[in-house]
C-alpha cells in the first residue's frame, strides 16, 4: 500500500467554487480523490506523447454496412494486427449501419499505424480513438 502525503494548495475562491460544482455533478466523494485523478489523465496525456509508451485504445468506427468488402477489410487488418488487436465489438445501430469497437494495446505508433488505417477505410463514417498510457498507474 502506497503512504499519502498531504499538500496544501491554494485557490482562488471563485475557482475552487466552480471546481466543487464540477466535482460534485461528476460524483466525487471528496476534493482528493478529484485532484488525484486530474493528476493522473495528466500525467496519462504526457505519457501518450512518447512513441514508444505502452497504451491501449478503443477504436470507435461508425461505417455503412452495405459498402463493398469493409467489413472484410476490417477483419484483415484486425487478424494482421494480432500482436495490437485484443478484440474486437460489433454492434448494428440500424439497417444500414454499424457500429465496430476495436481494442488495440501495444505501443503508442503501433496503435496509431493500425487505427489510422482502419479509420481511412472506405465507408467509413465517423470515427474516434481513445487511448489510455499503460506506463505507472499509480494510486
Amino acid at each position: 500500500m502506497s503512504q499519502l502525503e498531504r499538500i496544501g494548495v491554494s485557490l482562488d475562491k471563485n475557482l475552487l467554487s466552480r471546481f466543487d460544482m464540477l466535482i460534485t455533478d461528476q460524483g466525487y466523494p471528496n476534493r482528493s480523490e478529484a485532484i488525484r485523478d486530474l493528476i493522473r489523465r495528466c500525467l496519462c496525456e504526457q505519457e501518450l506523447e512518447k512513441p514508444t509508451a505502452k497504451a491501449i485504445a478503443g477504436v470507435f468506427l461508425v461505417y455503412d454496412h452495405h459498402a463493398a468488402g469493409l467489413s472484410k477489410k476490417m477483419l484483415e487488418m484486425q487478424h494482421h494486427n494480432l500482436l495490437q488487436t485484443v478484440s474486437s465489438l460489433h454492434v448494428h445501430l440500424d439497417h444500414e449501419n454499424c457500429l465496430e469497437i476495436v481494442v488495440l494495446k501495444g505501443k503508442v505508433k503501433d496503435i496509431t499505424r493500425v487505427s489510422d488505417k482502419l479509420t481511412s477505410l472506405k465507408g467509413v463514417k465517423l470515427s474516434r480513438v481513445n487511448l489510455l498510457a499503460l506506463g505507472d498507474k499509480g494510486d
